[in-house]
């Protein structure tokens, strides 16, 4: 793979990020490794826990573990490092390490019982990423490679919001310059995705999928030439293969439509990822950590092809809030009221459309904090309700066909709506951005519609 020369004067360096199922045992650590080394400006490697080991944790921090189950989960966590470490040889060190933050694992589930925090919460979720980059450190070093595991926790600064921690950038970009850089010219590091830690040392975490945005925030931070999210596909496609078998690798896209797709539902890459990118104009490449061999897509901030239709993505367990107040009808302030009652809660709002009297809201339960809690809290809705009629709908999924002069090409709309018009569309929002056009329709229709306009749109 060739990258672009970043635009300060700095030495070539790449950042990896290893998803769960690249890291999910020796083999996958091991391949994964050989991808490392065969790039020498990679010298930083950000990895998530190994498959399956969140979902155990996140199902320890429920109220509902009894000492029985919370004692399966344990030994299930425990299997899944012990099957590395013995592929490893169990050298002295590395078993030690693992043994100290599995028993700190279990010492946390248990105070769960009498101290249900989310700050707890945070530090339990974050043990499966330490026990991973100590485990992927150990393989790249039996492969004859300098390499040391670094707590991020160091210098991945948040906010202490726990469950979904909000990054302080400057201090980021400090403490990295200050603890890390000086580690890259002498070790291949290998880090933790998802965690930081607030300005009082307690960890938090970034929200479910935080590895690839905390790739993106220390590329950032590093002035990297590029990020390369490995994962188990290669690349990203013109929609979902498993609901369209025509579905296509897409060689390069830009920021924007990136941004886009994993806005609405790209799996592969996380939404915030892009952020930092764009920031530093960093490359981001997309590939299957199982097959490198088959390329994968570049995120560059300029490409020469910009079709007018690039993807079909798709979100499901949508959420739709409805609010209707006559207060709306010629008044000033109900907008802004329920918005801020909105920020209040730490939502985010994805699509909005309005009457004289309603407001519909879109929310993603994708959304939801760490531990898996949702978004829309019993107070939040009481808040809501003192000055409006709420009504909530599920079971929703939101399609959005994804390109470039969407807002500003005639015929469009007219393609889209002939696919949909035997289905309920819930939701049309198009015209706020030209690379995207916007359904929502039940959740049960979804695939079916997907297929559609992937057929009529790109086959």
């Amino acid at each position: 793979m060739s990258f672009v020369q970043s635009e300060i004067d700095t030495p070539e360096l790449v950042v990896a990020k290893f998803g769960g199922t690249s890291v999910a045992d020796y083999a996958s650590m091991s391949r994964c490794a050989d991808i490392v080394l065969a790039n020498q400006a990679t010298r930083l490697v950000v990895v998530s826990a190994s498959s399956g080991v969140t979902n155990l944790l996140v199902e320890l921090t429920q109220a509902n573990v009894n000492d029985e189950r919370r004692l399966v989960l344990l030994k299930q966590i425990a299997q899944i490092q012990y099957a590395i470490l013995d592929e490893l040889g169990r050298p002295q060190d590395v078993a030690a390490s693992i043994d100290k933050i599995l028993s700190r694992m279990s010492v946390l589930s248990e105070s769960l019982e009498l101290n249900r925090s989310k700050a707890v919460m945070d530090e339990l979720l974050s043990t499966g990423e330490q026990c991973s980059s100590i485990l992927f450190s150990a393989v790249i070093r039996e492969k004859g490679t300098a390499s040391n595991h670094f707590d991020v926790r160091q210098v991945l600064r948040t906010d202490s919001h726990f469950g979904r921690a909000e990054p302080q950038i400057e201090a980021i970009s400090t403490l990295a310059g200050d603890f890390l850089q000086p580690l890259l010219a002498r070790y291949v590091i290998v880090t933790q995705g998802f965690i930081g830690a607030d300005e009082e040392g307690r960890t938090t975490t970034l929200g479910r999928g935080g590895s690839d945005y905390s790739a993106a925030l220390l590329a950032e931070a590093l002035r990297a030439t590029a990020v390369e999210i490995w994962t188990d596909v290669a690349g990203i496609y013109t929609t979902d293969p498993r609901l369209a078998p025509n579905a296509r690798p897409i060689a390069e896209i830009s920021f924007n439509e990136a941004a886009e797709m994993a806005t609405f539902g790209a799996k592969v890459l996380h939404p915030a990822t892009i952020l930092p990118a764009v920031r530093q104009k960093i490359q981001v490449f997309v590939g299957s950590s199982k097959a490198p061999e088959l390329g994968g897509t570049w995120i560059r901030h300029q490409v020469e092809d910009t079709p007018v239709f690039r993807a079909v993505a798709l979100r499901r367990d949508q959420t739709l809030l409805n609010l209707h107040s006559l207060q709306m009808l010629h008044a000033q302030g109900f907008l802004a009221e329920t918005f801020a009652t909105l920020a209040r809660h730490k939502i985010s709002v994805d699509l909005i459309t309005t009457s004289e009297v309603n407001v519909s809201l879109t929310l993603d339960k994708t959304g939801s904090d760490s531990s898996g809690q949702g978004l829309l809290s019993e107070s939040l809705l009481q808040e809501l309700s003192q000055h409006c009629r709420v009504r909530v709908e599920e079971n929703l999924a939101l399609i959005a066909i994804i390109g470039n002069r969407i807002a500003s090409t005639a015929g469009i709309c007219s393609r889209v709506f002939k696919v949909l018009e035997n289905h309920n569309v819930r939701m049309i929002c198009q015209g706020a951005s030209p690379h995207n056009l916007c359904v929502l329709v039940a959740e049960s229709e979804a695939a079916q519609v997907v297929n559609a306009l992937h057929q009529n749109l790109f086959e």
